[in-house]
């Protein structure tokens, strides 16, 4: 990593500094003005330490009045002294309760845009394309973000902290000038190393942390299947434990290794430049009480410079040493704002049309074409067909025929490489997102299983509609959801999954019908269920599809199956293979047809003889 690259960093933390303005004004301000009064503390203290020194040896060489301490005080001796030992006292209580005013200030707007700056990073996640959570790279680079987030609130408090030393560091510079400049000189001079040093080591760390960032990953992924209650079963069936645990050892090893050498030549070298910049202090020093001896200075001002020189030396250094952490830590902030910086492609057009009723022409792909991103292979392609409005068509298929990537280009999720979508008659590009979304009830396969309520699992179809009960409560009884939830012990408001106390998990095919009733919460314009019964038993598939086929009427429906007693129901059946039709029509037309469907019926069928 270059200098200028390290250099060019440093517009993340102006970049940062608004946001946590913006996150609270009055508490950033307050910060910044609070460590403005104590930079300070140092030269003002060193400074009344210094006239208490001078007063003191003022004071030894007077007569005594009497050697009573009383005779003393009335004498009228003392009363300068009592005033400075007055002010430090004051200005120790003051710049320690200031001290701790900002901590608390500081802990408040951490914890304030920590909170922001999660919430932004789950708002700009949800605008973007599914494409970067299936990439390898843009997941390393979420993954870097996500990291950035957790402690970029208290990165700017290092850089509020660094700002309050070089107040203070400008302040001692002014006092101590007028003694001996050039002292301050040899001390920078020395120190230029040490931070040359630190800089070199922090942008070879942050090299490290990038370069493994996916191996991190393995590591993360590795720690939640190991001790995941959800893997534990399969974990301990296949006797697992020993291929993980040795798999995050030879992981984790190879990351000790690399870290235990760049730590051991990072101490090395800094012990190094540490003991130059000592040697220079001492140097310093030295001339500081020749000078007091000489008669120069007086036995307050060794106080003064003494104390001075050495806060001096440790400012600098910290200045110098967190100026390089800092620019190295503006590369991690630049994982961060890269990733918001990161644009979708799929978006809402500028004036967008309404979505019309499905009446007439329906739902059309057109010569539709489509490659994963990162993929030379077409999973779709030359593929045409209609979707009437009134019609179930079911899907069907080997695995890799490309019937979930045509759900996921209906709903936008992509968009085709070649050809177009038209919901009658109007590109799929001329709809809001949203809005075409919310006329699109789809429950994919892998749906989630939400540790949530049983009522917040179904009501997340449409989730407006989350106070709605009744609504909640008719979509449970159409998927069958209803008879599982009256088994719950708190019925609807059951937290469900075991993450949480009083949490109840389900069977697969109980979680199967509570993730129906989500696509039965909106009153959809076309219903798209990818493998919905999966984990159903053969009875409750026979309702499940009794009462889909009753809820499908007048509307348009999509179904994607490998059971073909269930795609039997449908209108129309697609065959796919290799991403285009080959054949289509009803169950029995497709059988008298001798073809591709007929075959794997065939062999379906078989099964059951």
């Amino acid at each position: 990593m270059t200098l200028r690259e390290r250099l060019g960093a440093l517009r993340y933390v102006a970049r940062l500094f608004r946001e946590v303005w913006r996150t609270s004004p009055g508490l950033a301000g307050a910060s910044l003005g609070l460590r403005l009064i104590m930079a300070f503390q140092p030269v003002l203290t060193f400074y009344v330490g210094k006239l208490i020194v001078d007063e003191v040896v003022s004071l030894t060489h007077l007569t005594s009045p009497e050697r009573n301490f009383g005779e003393w005080l009335l004498s009228g001796r003392l009363d300068r002294l009592a005033e400075y030992i007055g002010l430090e006292l004051a200005l120790t209580v003051g710049f320690d309760a200031m001290s701790r005013i900002i901590s608390l200030t500081d802990g408040f707007l951490s914890e304030k845009h920590s909170n922001r700056i999660s919430i932004a990073l789950m708002v700009h996640a949800a605008s973007l394309d599914l494409q970067h959570f299936e990439s390898s790279d843009h997941q390393d680079q979420l993954e870097r973000a996500r990291g950035q987030a957790i402690w970029s609130s208290n990165f700017l408090s290092q850089v509020f902290g660094q700002c309050e030393s070089l107040m203070a560091l400008v302040t001692l510079v002014a006092g101590l000038f007028v003694y001996a400049p050039f002292l301050i000189l040899l001390l920078i001079v020395a120190l230029i190393p040490a931070v040359w040093n630190e800089a070199y080591f922090n942008a070879l760390s942050y090299k490290v942390n990038f370069d493994r960032t996916e191996e991190r990953r393995q590591l993360d992924y590795l720690r939640y299947i190991g001790i995941n209650a959800e893997t534990a079963k399969e974990i301990k069936l296949f006797g697992l434990s020993n291929f993980l645990m040795g798999r995050f050892d030879r992981l984790s090893s190879a990351f000790y290794i690399v870290n235990k050498g760049l730590a051991i030549r990072r101490n090395l070298w800094t012990g190094l430049f540490f003991c130059l910049s000592t040697a220079a202090y001492y140097s310093a020093y030295c001339v500081i009480i020749w000078r007091t001896v000489s008669g120069v200075f007086s036995l307050g001002d060794l106080t003064f410079l003494a104390g001075s020189f050495l806060r001096l030396r440790g400012l600098i250094q910290g200045l110098l040493f967190n100026a390089a952490w800092i620019s190295a830590r503006a590369l991690d902030l630049k994982d961060l704002f890269g990733f918001f910086d990161i644009e979708p492609r799929i978006t809402s057009p500028e004036k967008p049309l309404p979505f019309p009723k499905l009446q007439r022409l329906g739902i059309v792909f057109e010569n539709v074409g489509f490659r994963y991103p990162e993929s030379d292979r077409w999973a779709l392609r030359n593929l045409t067909f209609t979707l009437r409005p009134t019609e179930v068509v079911a899907l069907v298929g080997e695995n890799g025929a490309g019937k979930t990537t045509i759900v996921k280009l209906l709903t936008r999720l992509y968009d085709p490489d070649e050809g177009r979508i038209l919901i009658e008659g109007i590109d799929l590009k001329a709809f809001d997102l949203a809005d075409l979304r919310s006329h699109i009830g789809v429950i994919f396969q892998d749906f989630i299983r939400y540790d949530m309520t049983a009522h917040e699992n179904i009501a997340v179809g449409q989730i407006d509609l989350l106070d709605d009960s009744s609504r909640v409560a008719s979509a449970a009884e159409r998927s069958l959801a209803a008879g599982v939830i009256a088994d719950l012990p708190l019925g609807y408001g059951q937290p469900l999954g075991k993450r949480f106390n009083q949490g109840r998990d389900l069977s697969g095919g109980e979680w199967q019908k509570i993730a129906l009733a989500r696509a039965y919460m909106r009153d959809a314009a076309c219903l798209v269920l990818d493998e919905p019964t999966a984990a159903i038993d053969a009875r409750a598939e026979t309702q499940v599809f009794e009462r889909f086929k009753e809820i499908c009427q007048g509307r348009c429906a999509l179904l994607i199956s490998h059971r073909f007693s269930t795609v039997r129901i449908a209108d129309r059946i697609l065959v796919l293979e290799a991403g285009r039709v080959l054949e289509q029509g009803n169950h029995d037309e497709l059988l008298k047809q001798a073809g591709r469907y007929a075959e794997l019926f065939e062999l379906q069928a078989r099964g059951y003889r």
